[in-house]
Formats: C-alpha cells, sequence, structure tokens
C-alpha cells in the first residue's frame, strides 16, 4: 500500500458548481460568432481549455480569425454576467481540511486562468489550505494536455504512484492519465458514474461531500 502524499484537485465543477455556468458563457460567445449551439453540446467540452474546446464547433479556416476574440469575449461575459451565480459545493472546506488532517499535501490544477482560480479559492473558503495552485496560465497547454498535472506534480515534489488526481470530467482523468496519475472522480460536473470510470478513474463518488464521508475507506486512505 502507497501512501497518498498529494491530490491534485480540479476545481470547476468538482470543488464549485461551474460548468452550466462556462457553458452558457460560450453559448452566448459563439452566438455573436454567428455559431449556434446547444447548452449541453458545450457542456461537454468544460474542462478542456478554451484552445481544446473551441477546435470542436469552429472549423480551422474561422479559427485562425475567431479563436482570440471569442476567448477574451467569453471571459468577459463569465466575469460580469455569470461569475457571481457560482457557488462552492457543500463540505468543500470541511474536504480540505480532513486532507490536511491526513498529511496529504493539496494542489488545485485547474484550466481557469489565475484571476478566475483566486474567486474561487475564496468562494470556496479553501485559500489557507491549498499548497499549490496551478492554472492554464501557467502551462503551454491546457487539459486534456498533461501539462497541467505534470507541473504540479513538479510543484509538490511527489511521484505520480503517490498521487491522486480529483476531477469531474473524462477530460480530468485523461489528462491525469498521460502524466501517469490516478483520478477519482465526482459527478457534480454533469458526467454519470460509467462515463468517468470508462475515462479511466478508478474511483466515482457523487459529489466532495460523498467522498468525505467515504475518505477512510477511499483510495485518498487506501491507495493501492
Amino acid at each position: 500500500m502507497t501512501m497518498v502524499e498529494a491530490v491534485l484537485c480540479d476545481i470547476d465543477g468538482t470543488l464549485i458548481e461551474s460548468n452550466w455556468l462556462h457553458a452558457a458563457a460560450w453559448k452566448d460567445a459563439f452566438e455573436v460568432a454567428g455559431v449556434n449551439l446547444d447548452v449541453e453540446a458545450i457542456r461537454r467540452q468544460i474542462g478542456k481549455g478554451g484552445d481544446e474546446l473551441i477546435p470542436v464547433f469552429i472549423p480551422y479556416w474561422r479559427r485562425r480569425i475567431l479563436e482570440e476574440p471569442l476567448k477574451a469575449y467569453r471571459k468577459l461575459l463569465f466575469r460580469t454576467q455569470y461569475l457571481d451565480q457560482v457557488k462552492s459545493f457543500p463540505d468543500t472546506r470541511e474536504f480540505f481540511h480532513r486532507m490536511k488532517k491526513a498529511g496529504i499535501k493539496t494542489a488545485l490544477a485547474s484550466s481557469a486562468n489565475e484571476e478566475e482560480l483566486d474567486t474561487y479559492k475564496a468562494l470556496a473558503r479553501i485559500s489557507d489550505l491549498v499548497d499549490v495552485s496551478i492554472t492554464a496560465d501557467d502551462v503551454d497547454h491546457a487539459k486534456p494536455h498533461p501539462d497541467i498535472f505534470e507541473t504540479a506534480l513538479h510543484k509538490v515534489g511527489a511521484k505520480p504512484s503517490s498521487v491522486l488526481a480529483l476531477g469531474d470530467t473524462p477530460w480530468d482523468a485523461e489528462s491525469a492519465g498521460k502524466a501517469g496519475i490516478r483520478t477519482i472522480g465526482v459527478t457534480t460536473g454533469g458526467w454519470t458514474h460509467q462515463e468517468l470510470y470508462d475515462a479511466g478513474c478508478i474511483e466515482v463518488y457523487k459529489d466532495i461531500s460523498d467522498l468525505l464521508q467515504n475518505f477512510d475507506c477511499s483510495a485518498l486512505a487506501t491507495l493501492p
């Protein structure tokens, strides 16, 4: 049995309720560019960085012109129209306290930018409990590339075999898996238990509260 040295946490959809709000902001931004999309189709891409999400919906010949304006406008829309609706999931602070008690280092590994992440940490009341934060601003490629998790791994100074990722989307599991890290999933981002298992998660819980309640029998306490 290996002791868990660190947990690398996604935040959007995992610790805070924001995936559908991000999807709505992207939908608004795409509509201004003349691209009408179903919000659920966009929600299934949330968790990726904008560089990875936009190509799903915009062909290459238009992307060269639209990509940067789309990202900038989506950011403005989210900050001015949706950010005040973001809420922390219950027991997030208590969960981080439990990890501290267990001697587990905590890192936030998010495709959000630094400004958004600071806001999220304050919302979740975990600013004083996080050891390391990695954002899309710190890496060349966002999820599902492994850069964010590899950088977080380096910053916490641990081997992949003694670290777990925590996320809510297949993109988290894919990104962490490419870095050699196993992932615990939560369904609060809109994905089912089976979809997260199929993506490579070793355990899946309903939400952070469920994981906290089952902490002592989860991979956090009994990593094989």
